[in-house]
């Protein structure tokens, strides 16, 4: 038994898994700020168009989401795999997946860029873009699009990478794009005078730089794989478990850019251009409060994932529970802080009176059932860690699919706009009485399975 095996199974559960949250912690967190610097300084770059800037970035967020979905598809699949194969000490199949893994990702990856370049302009027009909006987010998207390959393939490989249990090299591939990002943006947006394709560009090249780290770190025997050519043919097999358990990672995303796109075309009919810049920073806000609890749970996956391989049934138990006080403990402070500092938090992206004042009432709103997300994000990522991908598919569409889209086309038709921001506490509250359902279920087999006189 190696390090990394004996650390997941022996070592204390606290100890663990804060080794191994706090790096992909950190590494999320940053990885945020990817979003959260290109709007920054777009809407503090075009001054009188800071609106349709941010506006552009918002109609574009759905094609990232849906790159991002297949590529988490393929990490976490794969990642799922790994950590199981490695728990049973079968280190052959751990190899084929990653091989597979880099195979499907680097053929969807350029699948994806020219279905992305030829379709560009329908796109964002489904997408919700206005005509003033449009310029912007056509600028914008189809430099992203070109950085496909090296995106898709980041996000993939450091799935893979913290299923072996290296949390901190995960964190530092993150790290260096995303600072690396953050000082190329005002080179290029206002050194260059590039604008919101600045932004695009910068991003890009730090995609490739991260691309690059993760790849000299595998091929330069820096990892406990075996890399080696035979393992990139494709194995049937292996390829439809990975897409199986992976589907529940594209359908959150996808289901997320679906929302995206509703909530986009539903905000233009009833506020226009204002409202869904709104959209784009509450969206971008939330996203940066759910990723220390999207760390946590990177890190427990690796310790439920190699726990469960093993039939240690207590110690997946005992992780996921402390994995869960853990994230509320962080939704509830996201949640403070979002409800108490709106107005200095809108003020960090605009000088636009309007739009701060429209976002600080809809923020508030929209927080409401914020400290029930914790419990749901580690609910959600269990099923798909243990290999379970129907329970996992469904939790993974269930929120933003079966209850906020209902919601968001229903209740504008009696509240207007409000209806909009209110579909979002009553979505997260129905998504937590199903989350916790499913759960209990599950508990009480686990239970059984350690101790038969269970009931």
């Amino acid at each position: 038994m190696n390090e990394r095996s004996r650390m997941l199974s022996e070592d204390s559960i606290k100890k663990v898994l804060f080794k191994l949250s706090l790096p992909a912690t950190v590494g999320m967190i940053v990885q945020a700020l990817y979003s959260l610097v290109d709007t920054i300084f777009v809407g503090r770059a075009l001054g009188a168009e800071s609106v349709q800037g941010i506006a552009g970035i918002t109609i574009a967020f759905p094609i990232q989401m849906i790159i991002m979905g297949i590529a988490l598809t393929i990490g976490i699949g794969s990642a799922s795999i790994i950590s199981r194969s490695l728990g049973a000490r079968i280190h052959e199949r751990a190899d084929i997946a990653l091989g597979n893994a880099i195979t499907a990702i680097l053929a969807l990856s350029i699948v994806m860029t020219i279905l992305g370049v030829v379709y560009i302009e329908p796109l964002l027009r489904m997408f919700g873009a206005t005509e003033t909006i449009m310029p912007f987010a056509y600028d914008y998207t189809k430099i992203i699009l070109y950085g496909t390959i090296f995106f898709a393939f980041s996000m993939t490989l450091n799935n893979i990478v913290r299923a072996e249990g290296n949390a901190r090299v995960a964190m530092f591939t993150m790290v260096i794009s995303a600072g690396l990002n953050i000082i190329l943006d005002p080179i290029f947006i206002f050194g260059l005078n590039m604008g919101i394709k600045g932004a695009a560009i910068a991003t890009v090249i730090s995609q490739v730089v991260s691309a690059l780290y993760l790849l000299y770190y595998f091929t330069k025997g820096l990892s406990s794989f075996h890399f080696h050519i035979r393992y990139f043919v494709p194995h049937p097999e292996i390829l439809k478990e990975m897409v199986t358990i992976g589907t529940s990672s594209f359908a959150r995303n996808a289901s997320g850019s679906l929302m995206v796109i509703v909530i986009n075309n539903v905000l233009a009919v009833y506020g226009g251009d204002i409202p869904i810049a709104v959209f784009g920073i509450v969206n971008r806000l939330f996203m940066f409060t759910f990723m220390p609890m999207i760390g946590i749970v990177q890190g427990l996956q690796p310790i439920v994932g190699f726990n469960y391989g093993a039939k240690n049934y207590e110690r997946v138990i005992s992780s996921t529970a402390l994995a869960m006080k853990i994230t509320t403990v962080v939704s509830i402070a996201g949640f403070l802080l979002l409800f108490i500092f709106p107005t200095q938090l809108f003020g960090i992206f605009t000088t636009d009176q309007e739009l701060i004042e429209a976002g600080k009432a809809a923020m508030r709103i929209m927080a409401l059932a914020l400290p029930l997300v914790g419990f749901q994000v580690v609910g959600a990522s269990i099923y798909q860690t243990l290999g379970k991908a129907k329970p996992a598919f469904f939790l993974s569409i269930s929120r933003q699919v079966l209850f906020l889209i209902p919601l968001v086309l229903i209740l504008p038709r009696f509240f207007q706009l409000q209806g909009v921001w209110m579909a979002f506490p009553l979505s997260d509250g129905l998504s937590f009485l199903v989350t916790f359902v499913m759960l209990a279920k599950e508990y009480s087999l686990f239970k059984k399975d350690i101790h038969p006189d269970f009931s």
